[in-house]
Protein backbone atom coordinates (compact mmCIF):
# COMPACT_ATOMS: atom_id res chain seq x y z
CA UNK A 1 0.00 0.00 0.00
CA UNK A 2 1.48 3.33 -1.02
CA UNK A 3 0.47 6.93 -1.53
CA UNK A 4 1.76 9.78 -3.64
CA UNK A 5 1.45 11.92 -0.51
CA UNK A 6 3.60 9.56 1.59
CA UNK A 7 5.59 7.01 -0.47
CA UNK A 8 7.65 5.83 2.52
CA UNK A 9 7.67 2.82 4.83
CA UNK A 10 8.36 4.88 7.94
CA UNK A 11 5.58 6.41 10.07
CA UNK A 12 5.52 10.10 10.93
CA UNK A 13 3.52 11.71 8.12
CA UNK A 14 4.04 15.47 7.99
CA UNK A 15 1.13 17.29 9.62
CA UNK A 16 0.48 19.59 6.68
CA UNK A 17 -0.28 16.66 4.37
CA UNK A 18 -3.52 15.86 6.19
CA UNK A 19 -6.76 17.59 5.33
CA UNK A 20 -8.12 19.35 8.41
CA UNK A 21 -11.25 21.04 9.74
CA UNK A 22 -11.24 24.03 12.12
CA UNK A 23 -11.62 22.94 15.73
CA UNK A 24 -11.05 19.23 15.05
CA UNK A 25 -8.04 17.93 16.99
CA UNK A 26 -5.11 16.30 15.26
CA UNK A 27 -2.36 14.27 16.88
CA UNK A 28 0.90 15.92 15.86
CA UNK A 29 3.55 13.88 14.06
CA UNK A 30 5.81 13.34 17.09
CA UNK A 31 2.88 12.29 19.28
CA UNK A 32 1.76 9.86 16.60
CA UNK A 33 5.20 8.28 16.63
CA UNK A 34 4.94 7.79 20.40
CA UNK A 35 1.43 6.32 20.11
CA UNK A 36 2.36 3.93 17.29
CA UNK A 37 5.46 2.71 19.14
CA UNK A 38 3.43 2.06 22.31
CA UNK A 39 0.75 0.11 20.40
CA UNK A 40 3.40 -2.46 19.36
CA UNK A 41 1.50 -3.37 16.24
CA UNK A 42 1.66 -6.68 14.39
CA UNK A 43 1.19 -7.00 10.64
CA UNK A 44 -2.42 -8.19 11.08
CA UNK A 45 -3.30 -5.94 14.02
CA UNK A 46 -6.91 -5.12 14.85
CA UNK A 47 -6.96 -1.56 16.17
CA UNK A 48 -9.84 0.42 17.61
CA UNK A 49 -9.10 4.14 17.51
CA UNK A 50 -11.61 5.84 19.79
CA UNK A 51 -11.94 9.56 19.18
CA UNK A 52 -10.12 9.33 15.85
CA UNK A 53 -10.41 13.07 15.11
CA UNK A 54 -8.67 13.95 11.87
CA UNK A 55 -7.83 10.28 11.24
CA UNK A 56 -4.06 10.52 11.53
CA UNK A 57 -3.62 7.33 13.58
CA UNK A 58 -5.88 5.21 11.31
CA UNK A 59 -3.95 6.44 8.28
CA UNK A 60 -0.53 5.78 9.86
CA UNK A 61 -1.53 2.30 11.07
CA UNK A 62 -3.31 1.50 7.82
CA UNK A 63 -0.10 2.16 5.90
CA UNK A 64 2.08 0.28 8.39
CA UNK A 65 -0.23 -2.75 8.68
CA UNK A 66 -1.87 -3.38 5.30
CA UNK A 67 -3.04 -6.80 6.53
CA UNK A 68 -4.62 -5.27 9.63
CA UNK A 69 -8.07 -3.87 10.38
CA UNK A 70 -8.55 -0.42 11.82
CA UNK A 71 -11.82 0.84 13.28
CA UNK A 72 -11.96 4.63 13.52
CA UNK A 73 -14.66 5.68 15.97
CA UNK A 74 -16.14 9.19 15.88
CA UNK A 75 -19.53 10.66 16.76
CA UNK A 76 -19.72 13.65 14.41
CA UNK A 77 -20.75 13.21 10.77
CA UNK A 78 -18.46 15.99 9.49
CA UNK A 79 -15.49 14.42 11.27
CA UNK A 80 -16.38 10.98 9.90
CA UNK A 81 -16.31 12.48 6.39
CA UNK A 82 -12.94 14.07 7.17
CA UNK A 83 -11.47 10.72 8.25
CA UNK A 84 -12.78 9.13 5.05
CA UNK A 85 -11.22 11.87 2.91
CA UNK A 86 -7.85 11.48 4.64
CA UNK A 87 -7.94 7.69 4.16
CA UNK A 88 -8.68 8.23 0.46
CA UNK A 89 -5.95 10.85 0.26
CA UNK A 90 -3.33 8.32 1.45
CA UNK A 91 -4.83 5.34 -0.40
CA UNK A 92 -5.68 3.52 2.83
CA UNK A 93 -8.42 0.93 2.33
CA UNK A 94 -8.37 -1.10 5.56
CA UNK A 95 -10.03 1.51 7.81
CA UNK A 96 -13.62 0.93 8.91
CA UNK A 97 -15.31 4.08 10.19
CA UNK A 98 -17.81 3.68 13.02
CA UNK A 99 -20.05 6.66 13.66
CA UNK A 100 -21.21 6.77 17.26
CA UNK A 101 -20.41 7.84 20.81
CA UNK A 102 -18.07 5.70 22.89
CA UNK A 103 -18.45 3.69 24.97
CA UNK A 104 -22.05 2.96 23.86
CA UNK A 105 -21.19 2.24 20.21
CA UNK A 106 -18.39 -0.22 20.99
CA UNK A 107 -20.78 -3.16 21.31
CA UNK A 108 -21.71 -2.69 17.64
CA UNK A 109 -18.20 -3.63 16.45
CA UNK A 110 -18.03 -7.34 15.66
CA UNK A 111 -14.23 -7.64 15.48
CA UNK A 112 -12.46 -7.61 18.85
CA UNK A 113 -9.26 -5.56 19.07
CA UNK A 114 -5.76 -6.59 20.06
CA UNK A 115 -4.88 -2.92 20.51
CA UNK A 116 -6.92 0.14 21.39
CA UNK A 117 -6.02 3.80 21.07
CA UNK A 118 -8.08 6.35 22.98
CA UNK A 119 -7.56 9.90 21.79
CA UNK A 120 -10.54 11.60 23.38
CA UNK A 121 -14.02 11.32 24.82
CA UNK A 122 -16.28 13.16 27.21
CA UNK A 123 -15.83 10.56 29.97
CA UNK A 124 -12.44 9.07 29.28
CA UNK A 125 -12.42 6.85 32.38
CA UNK A 126 -15.68 5.15 31.36
CA UNK A 127 -14.33 4.70 27.85
CA UNK A 128 -11.15 3.01 29.13
CA UNK A 129 -13.12 0.73 31.47
CA UNK A 130 -15.61 -0.30 28.81
CA UNK A 131 -13.07 -0.69 26.00
CA UNK A 132 -10.96 -2.92 28.25
CA UNK A 133 -13.76 -5.53 28.28
CA UNK A 134 -13.38 -6.02 24.54
CA UNK A 135 -9.58 -6.07 24.43
CA UNK A 136 -8.10 -9.47 23.57
CA UNK A 137 -5.77 -11.21 25.99
CA UNK A 138 -2.20 -9.85 25.73
CA UNK A 139 -3.63 -6.79 23.97
CA UNK A 140 -2.46 -3.24 24.56
CA UNK A 141 -4.30 -0.03 25.30
CA UNK A 142 -2.82 3.42 24.69
CA UNK A 143 -4.51 6.65 25.75
CA UNK A 144 -3.52 10.30 25.47
CA UNK A 145 -4.19 13.09 27.95
CA UNK A 146 -3.63 16.82 27.62
CA UNK A 147 -4.66 17.74 31.17
CA UNK A 148 -3.82 16.51 34.65
CA UNK A 149 -7.50 15.68 35.14
CA UNK A 150 -7.52 13.34 32.12
CA UNK A 151 -4.20 11.87 33.21
CA UNK A 152 -5.67 11.08 36.63
CA UNK A 153 -8.87 9.52 35.21
CA UNK A 154 -6.98 7.32 32.75
CA UNK A 155 -4.50 6.26 35.46
CA UNK A 156 -7.41 5.42 37.75
CA UNK A 157 -9.04 3.29 35.08
CA UNK A 158 -5.84 1.39 34.28
CA UNK A 159 -5.40 0.68 37.99
CA UNK A 160 -8.99 -0.56 38.34
CA UNK A 161 -8.64 -3.03 35.46
CA UNK A 162 -5.22 -4.06 36.81
CA UNK A 163 -3.37 -3.35 33.58
CA UNK A 164 0.18 -4.66 33.47
CA UNK A 165 3.39 -2.97 32.36
CA UNK A 166 1.90 0.51 32.60
CA UNK A 167 4.00 3.27 31.08
CA UNK A 168 3.46 7.02 31.15
CA UNK A 169 5.41 9.30 28.84
CA UNK A 170 5.13 13.07 28.64
CA UNK A 171 6.20 14.70 25.40
CA UNK A 172 8.45 17.76 25.43
CA UNK A 173 8.82 18.69 21.77
CA UNK A 174 10.27 21.81 20.19
CA UNK A 175 10.07 22.66 16.51
CA UNK A 176 12.19 25.11 14.55
CA UNK A 177 10.08 28.04 13.33
CA UNK A 178 10.87 31.19 11.41
CA UNK A 179 9.60 34.36 13.04
CA UNK A 180 10.50 37.46 11.15
CA UNK A 181 14.23 37.31 10.49
CA UNK A 182 14.90 34.81 13.27
CA UNK A 183 14.68 31.07 13.64
CA UNK A 184 13.46 29.95 17.04
CA UNK A 185 12.56 26.69 18.75
CA UNK A 186 8.84 26.76 19.59
CA UNK A 187 7.38 24.30 22.08
CA UNK A 188 4.36 22.22 21.07
CA UNK A 189 1.61 21.46 23.57
CA UNK A 190 2.79 18.72 25.95
CA UNK A 191 0.90 15.44 25.88
CA UNK A 192 0.77 12.44 28.19
CA UNK A 193 0.80 9.03 26.51
CA UNK A 194 -0.27 6.16 28.80
CA UNK A 195 -0.15 2.48 27.91
CA UNK A 196 -0.84 -0.87 29.52
CA UNK A 197 -1.27 -4.57 28.72
CA UNK A 198 -4.03 -7.09 29.42
CA UNK A 199 -2.88 -10.34 30.98
CA UNK A 200 -5.09 -13.45 31.19
CA UNK A 201 -4.87 -13.97 34.93
CA UNK A 202 -5.49 -10.30 35.69
CA UNK A 203 -8.67 -9.60 33.74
Amino acid sequence: MSSAFWPYQTPGISDHLFERLPGIPMSQREIRLLIVSQLRLKADAVLWDIGAGTGTIPVEVGLLCPEGQIFAIERDEDVVDLIRRNCDRFNVSNVNIVMGSAPDCLKEIATTPDCICIEGGRDVKSIVLDAWKYLQSSGRIVATAQSLESLYRISEALAEVRACNIEVVQSAINRLETRGNNQVLAATNPMFVLSGEKVDSLR
